[in-house]
């Protein structure tokens, strides 16, 4: 009875222990291609071909002679299922100021047209620069934006600034605007509505 007791507490210890931030002593490890999991949860310390920052390094990106893309890749908010028949819905999304915001672009899988437009969208803030700064980011413990930066470096770009931290990190510090959906990105995607 007591070895089973032993082996459940390790157990839970162990599942607790892998539950632990990407800052713990539990390393979470990066995979081997796009995370195909929930997009909320802890995420890897690193993200490879990328440079992983903080608000500050952010803050400093946007203070440069070549100014950084920032790229919001957050989830649109959903309207609740018991909202007011005939009443607006105006959900606001604050961010970085100077971001665009293309909802669930770091989403697994990506529809291929979503992921074309994508990096078309990534192309034409870029100026198809390949080296240009660029930084994704959504929330604290989020997937898409690491998946968004993943995709990115396998394409070719050789500036990419992961932002871990997400609007969270950034609003602890600094300013947030509220932003709307990139008018591109929202067009291509009506039956997302």
């Amino acid at each position: 009875m007591i070895a089973l007791r032993m082996a459940a507490v390790a157990t839970a210890a162990f599942c607790l222990a892998a539950a632990e931030p990407a800052d713990s002593p539990v390393n979470v490890p990066e995979p081997p291609g796009l995370y195909t999991g929930p997009q909320r949860g802890y995420t890897p310390a690193t993200l490879k071909g990328a440079r992983v920052v903080d608000g500050e390094a952010v803050a400093a990106l946007m203070e440069a002679p070549d100014k950084p893309v920032l790229i919001d890749v957050a989830m649109r908010e959903r309207k609740p299922a018991n909202f007011p028949e005939g009443r607006p819905w105006l959900p606001v999304h604050p961010s970085i100021p100077g971001s665009i915001w293309l909802p669930n672009a770091g989403a697994v899988p990506l529809a291929p047209d979503r992921e074309a437009l994508f990096y078309e969208r990534v192309a034409q803030l870029t100026g198809g620069d390949k080296a240009k700064p660029i930084v994704v980011f959504c929330h604290v413990e989020c997937w898409g934006s690491w998946n968004a930066g993943k995709r990115l470096v396998e394409k070719g770009y050789t500036a990419v600034h992961w932002f871990p931290l997400g609007v969270e990190g950034w609003q602890d510090l600094h300013e947030t605007r509220n932003i709307t959906e990139d008018a591109a990105w929202k067009a291509a995607a009506p039956a997302e509505r």
